[in-house]
């Protein structure tokens, strides 16, 4: 054996100090790492994640917080409830109050208008029935309502198992009224569900019914 065998490393192995060895500088390595955190993490957690001692994490956390703060940025970074995290600064919370309410604010489309009132004067309904009623499929649409906070689950049908939907007290709000009761009378200027159900059942069964007569005929001919 020679004298050097003992130094060869083995093949797939990796030693101790490279295994530890920062994968990128401290502090963007820290500022990437929080970027994407979807809760605070604590120095020991991201000491193990960046690869350098927690002293050395901690101590950088302190000089990007001051930084930030120096530099006037529109976020900070804070240390709470024993982790560290990135928050907007305060003073800026209208900034994004506007920002998130502007999409909730916007105009609904023709047909989310449409959907939403089946579902107010129908409720509780699901997809199938709305779109029934309005002749089109509804799922794009009811997804809108159901983001906007508009419309929300109300449990599942007993007959088929399908998912009933209903207003929200958001949509109360909206509309400026308290209660369903105080909905404008526009019921009666809608298909009742039944009238719906017997039209579709009677449309699903003339090919039949004509199929059938056509038959007839031509053994009559014959």
């Amino acid at each position: 054996m020679s004298e050097h065998s003992d130094e060869v490393e083995p093949i797939g192995e990796t030693s101790a100090e490279t295994a530890t060895e920062p994968l990128a500088e401290l502090r963007p390595a820290l500022e990437a790492i929080l970027m994407v955190a979807d809760q605070p993490l604590d120095a020991v957690a991201l000491a193990t994640a960046v690869r350098y001692p927690e002293a050395e994490v901690v101590e950088a956390l302190g000089a990007l917080a001051a930084e930030y703060d120096e530099q006037g940025r529109g976020f900070e970074l804070r240390n709470v409830a024993g982790g560290w995290r990135y928050y907007t600064r305060e003073e800026l919370a209208p900034v994004v109050e506007a920002f998130v309410l502007e999409g909730q604010q916007a105009r609904l489309t023709q047909a989310a208008l449409e959907t939403l009132a089946v579902v107010a004067y129908q409720q509780p309904v699901s997809r199938a029935r709305v779109s029934a009623v309005r002749g089109v499929n509804v799922d794009g649409v009811m997804r809108t309502l159901l983001s906007r906070g508009l419309v929300e689950e109300a449990g599942r049908d007993g007959e088929h198992g399908a998912t009933l939907y209903r207003t929200t007290t958001y949509f109360l709000e909206r509309i400026g009224i308290v209660s369903l009761d105080e909905l404008p009378d526009l019921a009666p200027h809608l298909p009742d569900l039944a009238e719906v159900e017997e039209e579709l059942r009677e449309s699903v069964a003339e090919p039949v019914e004509e199929s059938v007569d056509s038959v007839e005929e031509a053994g009559d001919d014959a």
